[in-house]
């Protein structure tokens, strides 16, 4: 499972470039998403939410909350990449503010999100390869990573082979599934990190 949450809060330096480019999975393509896929990201999400500590939400989300949520994000000068097949949506991914304080300008946080026919084909890696190029090109010097559930095996071994290091665990941070679980955060420097001032 290729996911973990992140919280909409607003941010204002980000201005939105056009994205339209092959991946390095050969069938896929990333683009910007638009609300009309809100459907297709709603179906994928909703699997995870039903069956996985991956997310924390327990209730799916409807397309109109997604919408929603897609709005604020790109409002805000977030992107929001999709990944298709064809004329299929398999995967997406999104950069939020990773916390609301202006101290905080600098750092977002990144959620990826494979459909569950699509895993292990690169199309998890595609997008957060193309989230990272992103996010250095709007000037931003970390990423962080909220993956939860340590036993997510996958998308940490993602976020590592893409740079991110483990940096921490918060235990039993989350209850879902009549168990606790714990978060594993982890991090990644973009461009001169904090080498340089901005």
């Amino acid at each position: 499972m290729l996911s973990h949450d992140t919280a909409v809060r607003p941010h204002t330096e980000c201005a939105m470039v056009d994205l339209a480019s092959r991946s390095p999975h050969k069938d896929a393509v990333i683009r910007d998403a638009t609300g009309a896929d809100m459907a297709a990201v709603a179906s994928i999400y909703a699997h995870y939410v039903e069956s996985s500590a991956a997310t924390f939400e327990v209730e799916p989300p409807t397309t109109d909350d997604m919408k929603h949520r897609f709005e604020e994000l790109t409002g805000n000068g977030m992107p929001y990449i999709i990944a298709t097949t064809g004329e299929q949506i398999v995967g997406f991914a999104y950069l939020g503010p990773y916390r609301s304080r202006w101290g905080y300008r600098y750092t977002v946080e990144d959620s990826v999100y494979v459909s569950q026919n699509h895993l292990g084909k690169g199309i998890g890696k595609a997008l957060l390869k193309t989230l990272i190029k992103q996010a250095t090109s709007r000037g931003f010097r970390q990423m962080i990573s909220v993956i939860g559930d340590s036993a997510n095996a996958s998308s940490i071994a993602l976020h590592s082979q893409l740079g991110f290091k483990v940096i921490g665990a918060l235990p039993s941070t989350g209850r879902k599934f009549d168990r606790w679980i714990d978060s594993v955060l982890m991090q990644r420097p973009l461009g001169d990190g904090n080498t340089t001032s901005p």
